[in-house]
Formats: structure tokens, sequence, C-alpha cells
């Protein structure tokens, strides 16, 4: 039996492939947990690394994934086979429109650059009201520790107000990640002006 769709939670990660495997392993977890969720997973529509994973997770659960991935990824082989839907993109400044467009949540897991600079244009533009669903970053491992702080620096510092810190929320855990997603309370915080 199918299950009713909550929702699409973007989830940003990496496609890395050598790195520990309890990062690999909370993927498949947050997998897992979306689809038993009724949340359908949203992702860059890689096949490896913490995407592979998390869209592992999430099927092998019974859930839906879809990719957005570009065109060029697609023609260099990177597109996962076993998406329920795929869509290609022109180019990554369409892909992250679509995903941001599409999105009910947002889920950042750990990743590098290209992973940190979906998560703060995410962050970005919610602090400037263009994207209003709620952001959380799994943290496995304590990996964002070194972001938590400085960004907690830039409020400290004075470039960005003290209220900016409500933009995303934490979780140390994949199952503390869906209780955030599902006890999605709406935050309040200044505008940037």
């Amino acid at each position: 039996m199918k299950r009713e769709i909550r929702g699409n939670v973007c989830v940003f990660c990496a496609s890395s492939a050598n790195i520990d495997e309890r990062y690999l392993a909370d993927a498949h977890q947050l997998g897992t947990l979306l689809a038993q969720g009724g949340w359908r997973c949203v992702n860059g529509g890689g096949a490896v690394g913490l995407m592979g994973a998390v869209t592992d997770g999430t099927l092998d659960a019974g859930g839906e994934v879809t990719g957005v991935i570009p065109k060029f990824m697609v023609d260099n082989g990177w597109c996962y086979d076993r998406l329920s839907d795929v869509i290609v993109t022109a180019d990554m400044h369409q892909r992250k429109q679509i995903m941001s467009d599409m999105a009910d949540a947002v889920i950042a897991l750990p990743g590098g650059v290209g992973t940190l600079e979906e998560l703060l244009e995410t962050l970005t533009w919610r602090q400037l009201g263009l994207v209003k669903v709620p952001v959380i970053i799994l943290n496995t491992l304590g990996y964002y520790d070194p972001l938590l702080a400085m960004l907690r620096h830039s409020i400290d510092e004075g470039f960005m107000k003290s209220s900016h810190g409500l933009l995303w929320q934490v979780a140390a855990t994949p199952a503390e990640a869906i209780s955030l997603l599902d006890d999605n309370n709406p935050v309040q915080f200044e505008s940037k002006y």
C-alpha cells in the first residue's frame, strides 16, 4: 500500500564516497525515517556517498525520491537509476531553484563546498524572506560544529541579528531531525533590514 505524501523534504548532502561509515549510516537512517513518516525526499540525484545512501534508505522503506540533476551530470553518468522521478536541469543554478521551490523543509547532512554552498544560500534566502521553510542541520559526529561556531561569531560580532540564530535548527541524530521536522513551529526573526 502506497503511503500518502505529507510533503517534500529537500536533503542537501555529499556525494563523496570515501567517508566514515557513520555518515553513510545516518544518511540511510534519515531516508528510512523520511519514508516512514510519509515525506518525499528531494535531492541532487547522485548515486554515491550520502546522496546515494539517503536515496537507498528512502526507497528501501517504500518512500519516494525525486532527483534534481543538471544535464552535464546526467551526461557524465552520475544520475542514480533508482530514483522515483528525475528532473534534469540546464545548470546548477536552476537545480537549486527547483529544489528550493519544491521544498516544504530542508535538511542539510554533512558535505563539502557544494553542500555548504546550498545550505548557506538557503539560509541567506530565508534571512531575506525568500524561503520560509524550516532548515534543519543534521550534525552527525559534530561535523557542523565549526560552521555553527562561525555563525554564532557572526551574530556576536553584529554581522547578523541575534534572532537570525533561529534561521536553522540543529539535530544530532536522524531521529531528532525528523522530530524537529514533525514538530515544526514557525519561528519569528527580525528582517535583515
